[in-house]
């Protein structure tokens, strides 16, 4: 019996569940599993992982038991050229669960959700043949946060200890939303996004091609990509690692 059952039976079709008490990473584990012809829906949870990750490998730590590390297997009928766009709806989605719980999320292009300023959720979307696997961790209850690594969790922004079987449902009930707005309808969730984006109008700093470059965000493009102002120029960014806001 896992901390997770009693939520279970109401997640939306054609979402289930599959607790382990310790994988290397849920990422990994479900990929193995989508290989073998696993249906759409599949959602991998762990209460402890020995090599969790985000992007560029990044480790991605977390207190066995304390908050929520867990990856979803989706089977996308639209074209391959758009699920890159299924990182933002995750973060929408994180973003909107969350939302129920403190005041305001903000989506961090492209991969992260943040409260108060501090990281509070990561998402690493990972793409097969047919499938596509979608990471999740969210700080819930942990505490304590080593000075300068700039993490928050829920417990942490409330004051009380949070029921994370109700946050993955909260969390699990937008996605199934969401993750369908990639083709038509990703103009309104665009805008949600938008909203919520907490780059724009900041200089940031960024990887792309494995170069370090700088300007100021002017907000989303029309596929969601990031716009950056670099020497009075507006480009449009895919894909850029380890954006850093610098005021």
């Amino acid at each position: 019996m896992s901390a997770f059952d009693h939520v279970a039976a109401s997640l939306p079709d054609p979402f289930r569940l599959l607790w382990r008490e310790k994988v290397s990473s849920t990422n990994d584990e479900l990929r193995a599993l989508a290989e073998k012809g696993t249906a759409e829906g599949l959602i991998l949870i762990a209460d402890e992982q020995t090599a969790g990750r985000g992007r560029r490998g990044a480790a991605w730590l977390s207190p066995k038991g304390e908050n929520l590390a867990f990856s979803v297997l989706l089977r996308p009928s639209v074209s391959k050229a758009l699920w890159h766009r299924l990182s933002l709806a995750a973060g929408l989605a994180v973003a909107e669960a969350l939302e129920a719980c403190v005041p305001a999320a903000e989506i961090k292009w492209p991969n992260d959700v943040r409260v108060s300023g501090k990281k509070i959720a990561g998402i690493l979307v990972e793409a097969g043949r047919d499938f596509v696997i979608i990471g999740i961790g969210i700080n819930v209850n942990s505490t304590g946060f080593p000075e300068g690594l700039g993490a928050t969790s829920l417990r942490e922004e409330l004051g009380v200890e949070m029921d994370r079987a109700e946050v993955l449902h909260g969390v699990i009930n937008r996605l199934s939303r969401r993750a369908g707005e990639i083709g038509v309808g990703f103009e309104g969730m665009l805008k949600s996004i938008r909203e919520r984006c907490a780059l724009t109008g900041h200089r940031v700093s960024f990887l792309s091609a494995d170069k370090r470059r700088e300007g100021i965000v002017k907000g989303l493009g029309t596929a969601g990509e990031l716009l950056v102002e670099i020497d009075g120029v507006t480009e449009s960014l895919v894909q850029a690692d380890e954006v850093r806001v610098m005021e």
